[in-house]
């Protein structure tokens, strides 16, 4: 089976992550990272819009650059506390985002942001994640491996950060950084992808 479309597909992002989903399911794309800073103020309307804002700037910007092609911005923010944690800017702030969370439950939240032909699709996930009892031995030792430095909240669920995890409540892809059956719905509902069965 494959996914076949007859648009041209443009990623706004260099997430390997999320570069990653969209192969796993077979869709036919290209990257075309986007250059927004992710500066945007969080103002009353929720983390759900506040996301949402981000992926759809992400995707304007792209927009702007191609020409008839369809464009997914997408972000992801770590929530715990009513605070955003976003990537780690050194070991120390990493280990301090893992202590917090340890024994806890926080929300990820990602937005995806779709642009076809002059119209807009907004989608938002979000996923609860409870983490384990972390002691300082393990914490240190994730850390130390250099993988939280380029996550929100500074842990991958789908590399070692899996040891911190005891469990999740919602969509595990969203928080690998795109919830990958909803984007290939609404990119269905657009009419822009369809379903190939395999050979007979």
């Amino acid at each position: 089976m494959k996914i076949e479309t007859d648009s041209r597909i443009v990623l706004a992002s260099s997430s390997p992550r999320r570069r990653e989903l969209l192969e796993m399911v077979g869709i036919p794309f290209e990257v075309l990272p986007s250059d927004v800073k992710e500066n945007i103020e969080l103002h009353g309307n929720g983390f759900e819009e506040f996301v949402k804002t981000l992926a759809q700037t992400k995707a304007q910007a792209v927009a702007e650059r191609v020409d008839g092609a369809v464009v997914i911005g997408a972000d992801t923010i770590v929530v715990y506390n009513g605070e955003i944690y976003h990537k780690p800017v050194s070991p120390e702030e990493a280990k301090q985002f893992l202590r917090d969370f340890s024994g806890k439950t926080h929300s990820v939240y990602t937005g995806v942001a779709i642009w076809c032909e002059g119209e807009w699709s907004l989608v938002c996930e979000e996923t609860k994640v409870v983490f384990r009892k972390l002691d300082d031995e393990l914490i240190d030792w994730y850390v130390d491996s250099g993988d939280p430095m380029d996550k929100a909240g500074a842990y991958g669920i789908q590399t070692a950060g899996a040891l911190l995890v005891e469990r999740i409540v919602g969509d595990y892809y969203n928080v690998v950084g795109m919830p990958i059956a909803k984007v290939v719905n609404c990119l269905r509902e657009l009419n822009l992808l369809a379903l190939q069965g395999g050979d007979a």
